[in-house]
C-alpha cells in the first residue's frame, strides 16, 4: 500500500521539486562515486539485465579509469525479485547505509517507478535502462529520473504501427505497470494507423502456462497477437503459441518486448520473421561489434539493449560528474541534460527535460536459420526510426518538469 501511495503522489511531489538548484560545492560526496546495479540477479529477467547488467558497469568504470574527479568509483549489485518492496527496501539501505549515489538498470516497471519515489524523496539519480513504462518520464518523472535505452511509446511506434493494417489485434499482457503501459501504448499507436483492437487478456508475471490465454487469443479472431510481456514470459509465450498452432493458423504473434537473449532461447526456427524493436544490437555497424564482442569475453552471452545501455549512461554520468564539479544529482542530471550523447550506443543523443534520452531506434527481423552465418547472427535490420519520431513528444507526456519550465 505504501508502495502505491509513493506512485499515487508521484505527479504531486514532482510539481513541489521544481525549485531552482542550490549552488553546490565542487566536491565528491564522501570521497567516493557509488553506483548501485539494481535489477533481477536470478528470476525471469536474469538473461537480459542480472550480471550481465553488472559486468557492463563495471566496464565503464574500467574504461573511464575508475576514478572521476581524481575519487575511486566503485559497483554494488543488489537483487530486488521483481518486488517493488524488495527493490524499495535495497535502495533505501544503499541509500542510508551505503552511500550510494547513483541507482541504474531496473528492469521490471513498477519497481524501477518506485526506485523514482525513493530516488526524488532523498536526491539520488536514477538511471533506467532495462525498465520501459513510459510514465517514469511522463506524469511521473523526476528531476534526478534519466530513461536511457527504450520505452513502451518508443516499442509501439516500432512494431506495432508496422503491424497495424495486418488485421485485428488481440493482446496477451502481464499484469503489472509495464505491460499495461505497453499494451496502452500499442493500442494507441494501432488505432492512429488504422488498425483494430479486438481484445486483451492479462497473465501474471512469471507465468508458466499459457495455454488458456492462447485459446482466448485464438478464438477472439485476431489476425495480430501483441505479446506484451518479457524475459521468460516472452519465451514461454511464443514458443507455446507454436505448440498450439496459432502460427500455422494464420495468426502473426508480435514480440513487443524482445531481446537477443529471447530469441537465443527461443531459436531461429521458432523466432523466425518477428519484428522486434531494439535501442541497440551487436553486429549493427564496427563501434557495436568492437564493444560487444569485449563484453562477450565476460559474460559469454551478446549484451541486450538494456546491458549496452547500462555501460553508455554511466560513461555519459561520469561526464556530467566532471563537468558539473560534484556528484550532487540535480547538477549532475542537469549537466547529463545539456550533455550530447555519442557513443557506440548513440549518435547525437540527447537527454530532454523530462529525463528521456532521445536516440534512433532499430526495427529487427529475425532471420530464417538458414541466414544465419554465426552464433548470435539473429537479426537483419529493417528501418531506423530517428529519434524525434521514436520517442513520444515532449509535451505529450504530462511531465510536470516540462510545464513547469514552459
Amino acid at each position: 500500500m505504501l508502495h502505491k501511495n509513493r506512485i499515487a503522489l508521484a505527479a504531486g511531489i514532482s510539481a513541489l521539486s521544481l525549485t531552482a538548484l542550490p549552488a553546490f560545492a565542487q566536491t565528491i560526496s564522501d570521497g567516493i562515486v557509488k553506483i548501485g546495479v539494481l535489477n533481477d540477479q536470478s528470476g525471469i529477467y536474469a538473461d537480459m539485465a542480472g550480471s550481465g547488467s553488472t559486468i557492463a558497469a563495471q566496464m565503464a568504470v574500467e574504461d573511464f579509469g575508475g576514478k572521476v574527479l581524481g575519487k575511486p568509483i566503485e559497483i554494488v549489485a543488489g537483487d530486488h525479485q521483481n518486488k517493488p518492496d524488495v527493490g524499495s527496501s535495497v535502495a533505501n539501505r544503499w541509500i542510508d547505509v551505503e552511500k550510494v549515489d547513483t541507482i541504474v538498470d531496473l528492469p521490471t516497471s513498477s519497481v524501477m517507478l518506485a526506485i523514482q519515489e525513493i530516488g526524488r524523496q532523498k536526491n539520488r539519480l536514477v538511471i533506467a535502462s532495462t525498465g520501459g513504462s513510459s510514465d517514469f518520464t511522463g506524469k511521473f518523472c523526476s528531476p534526478v529520473g534519466i530513461h536511457w535505452t527504450y520505452d513502451t511509446y518508443g516499442l509501439a511506434v516500432g512494431t506495432g504501427q508496422p503491424l497495424a493494417s495486418r488485421g485485428p489485434w488481440y493482446f496477451l499482457t502481464a499484469d503489472y505497470a509495464f505491460g499495461h503501459a505497453l499494451e496502452r501504448d500499442t493500442a494507441q499507436a494501432v488505432a492512429k494507423a488504422g488498425g483494430k483492437v479486438v481484445g486483451g487478456v492479462k497473465h501474471p508475471q512469471g507465468n508458466h502456462d499459457f495455454s488458456s490465454f492462447l485459446l482466448q487469443a485464438q478464438s477472439s479472431g485476431a489476425k495480430i497477437v501483441g505479446i506484451a510481456n518479457s524475459g521468460a514470459d516472452t519465451v514461454n509465450a511464443i514458443k507455446q503459441a507454436h505448440e498450439f498452432g496459432l502460427t500455422s493458423s494464420g495468426v502473426q504473434l508480435a514480440g513487443l518486448y524482445m531481446h537477443i537473449t529471447d530469441v537465443h532461447a527461443i531459436g531461429l526456427e521458432q523466432a523466425q520473421g518477428l519484428l522486434m524493436t531494439q535501442a541497440f544490437y551487436w553486429d549493427l555497424n564496427d563501434e557495436t561489434r568492437a564493444w560487444s564482442k569485449r563484453f562477450y569475453e565476460r559474460h559469454k552471452a551478446m549484451p541486450t539493449m538494456g546491458q549496452a545501455g547500462v555501460y553508455s549512461s554511466l560513461i555519459h554520468y561520469f561526464k556530467a560528474i566532471e563537468a558539473a564539479g560534484t556528484d550532487e544529482a540535480q547538477a549532475v542530471a542537469k549537466k547529463m541534460k545539456e550533455l550530447p550523447v555519442n557513443d557506440f550506443f548513440a549518435k547525437n543523443g540527447k537527454v530532454r527535460e523530462d529525463g528521456r534520452m532521445v536516440h534512433d531506434l532499430y526495427v529487427f527481423e529475425v532471420k530464417k536459420p538458414e541466414e544465419s552465418r554465426e552464433p548470435w547472427d539473429y537479426l537483419k535490420l529493417v528501418r531506423t526510426i530517428p529519434g524525434d519520431q521514436a520517442f513520444r513528444p515532449q509535451a505529450e507526456g504530462e511531465c510536470p518538469l516540462v510545464k513547469a519550465s514552459q
